[in-house]
């Protein structure tokens, strides 16, 4: 997705113009530079994080993730590069803060009166909340003290390390294990495969991975409050680059940029209940792998993302090459007749020229989105435009903007498709009546199905990174005979 940074440049573009005309005689004279100073001078941001889901990892386009994400738009604020040292241990991150690994810290940090005590926050700019988690099947602990005598692994040095001890006031028999060498969604896993009693995750780790490990549930909130998330900077009296920061961070919100990205990150984790969530992770294990191939020809042939048309074929047809339904689409990308002679398939039933017809049919809808809605909001269109039809997918823009909305915006045609439903509104377009809301449902379960087939990928890199490294698996528990190491 890309973000329009106009108006967060503009805010302090005169500072930093006068701040780098000025480096010169300033560097030369007898002064210490101050922190935006180096950075600028040295044309890098250097950034502290933790790799993983919610913060960064290397995507199919290269570096993602949200906390990347808006490190580069601060890095590209300024006008340099971003480096990224990375940090396996949290309280090794608030140690080196300021340091040379790092002008600043930016890893998903909770905010919290013991770590105000070594660095400096900014303003928040996401808010989560503890989540106590447990096997679904088991005994749901519904308060501290029903997680008495049962194993509870946490990340080490973590903020949830730092609610445990409160409680442990009160309940002085309360154990757990603290590991560092995990992220959250390892400790979802331990869970879903019932290696682990309980652990504790942030909520939006729990909400974006929840897909992924269906048998981990939410059983019960432990922290007092929802907690601010926010980058950290070192304690001093230099605040150059700390007030730029606010400065941006404000601005982002102002702009709409952090709702832009928490769409983008976060919009998909309603998309798929336990049950369904359950299905599709056996089936990326038992049926994938028999279409990937193929599916990963497809993308390159029309330079589509294979998952993503993963994902649309099992919204399909689950994946099942046979599938037929009562309106006559079949196959393992649900063509109809006229789909198919249009895209040159002769055998809806054959897979491989189902996959062949349906990534060649959304390309030429996904081609004629106009050339002014990129990244993102174009895919979710073309979607949309695939499932309700190009005709039905263009009068709800036309009336996304003559309701004030942003006809560019998948989140604002989102809200104005289900207007196709009712008279009042399909009465003024010109292909009438539609089935707005199955759109938006068919948008927002592809979306989900993707982003889990995104992590799975991810999940079986690292595992087998890990393998090569040192022979072990990312987290070196010991599943109970239960389940084994199955993700199932």
């Amino acid at each position: 997705m890309q973000y329009s940074k106009k108006s967060l440049i503009k805010a302090s573009r005169l500072s930093l113009l006068l701040a780098m005309l000025c480096l010169p005689f300033i560097l030369s004279a007898s002064h210490t530079p101050t922190a935006l100073e180096t950075v600028l001078a040295s044309g890098e941001l250097r950034i502290i994080s933790r790799n993983g889901p919610t913060t960064y990892y290397e995507g199919r386009q290269g570096l993602d993730g949200y906390e990347y994400t808006l490190a580069k738009a601060f890095a590209d604020h300024l006008g340099v590069k971003l480096s990224i040292t990375e940090e396996e241990n949290f309280g090794n991150i608030f140690h080196t803060v300021g340091s040379d690994a790092g002008h600043m810290a930016a890893a998903g940090l909770t905010v919290s009166e013991q770590r105000q005590q070594k660095v400096k926050f900014t303003r928040p700019y996401m808010q989560v909340t503890q989540e106590v988690l447990y096997r679904a099947g088991t005994k749901r602990p519904f308060k501290p003290e029903d997680m008495l005598g049962k194993s509870i692994l946490v990340i080490s040095n973590s903020s949830h390390v730092e609610r445990l001890k409160q409680l442990k006031n009160e309940l002085p028999e309360l154990r757990w294990h603290e590991q560092s060498d995990v992220e959250m969604s390892d400790l979802m896993e331990v869970v879903h495969t019932g290696s682990i009693d309980y652990a504790i995750v942030d909520s939006n780790a729990y909400d974006m991975n929840r897909s992924l490990y269906p048998r981990a549930r939410r059983a019960f909130t432990i922290s007092e409050a929802p907690q601010d998330i926010a980058w950290a900077f070192p304690k001093g009296v230099d605040n150059s680059l700390y007030d730029l920061a606010n400065g941006f961070i404000a601005d982002a919100e102002a702009t709409g940029m952090l709702t832009e990205m928490n769409e983008k990150y976060y919009g998909h984790v309603d998309g798929m209940d336990a049950g369904s969530a359950f299905t599709f992770a056996r089936r990326i294990q038992q049926r994938l792998p028999r279409w990937q191939e193929y599916l990963e020809i497809a993308g390159d042939m029309f330079d589509l993302d294979w998952q993503l048309l993963a994902a649309v074929s099992y919204q399909e047809s689950h994946w099942n090459s046979k599938a037929t339904s009562y309106t006559g689409v079949r196959g393992l990308m649900m063509l109809t007749k006229t789909t198919a002679k249009e895209v040159g398939v002769k055998d809806r039933l054959d897979p491989i020229q189902s996959i062949y017809g349906g990534a060649k049919y959304f390309r030429k809808i996904f081609d004629r989105i106009p050339d002014s809605i990129q990244g993102a909001d174009r895919t979710w269109l073309s979607l949309a435009a695939y499932n309700i039809g190009f005709g039905h997918m263009e009068d709800a823009r036309i009336l996304t903007q003559r309701m004030g909305g942003n006809p560019n915006k998948w989140t604002d045609v989102r809200s104005h498709l289900p207007l196709l439903t009712k008279r009042k509104y399909y009465r003024t377009t010109k292909h009438g009546y539609a089935r707005g809301w199955e759109a938006v449902r068919y948008v927002q379960s592809i979306r989900s199905f993707y982003n889990t087939i995104a992590l799975y990928e991810q999940v079986q890199a690292r595992r087998l990174a890990s393998i090569s490294e040192d022979g072990l698996t990312p987290a070196s528990f010991k599943p109970n005979s239960r389940d084994g190491a199955s993700l199932l």
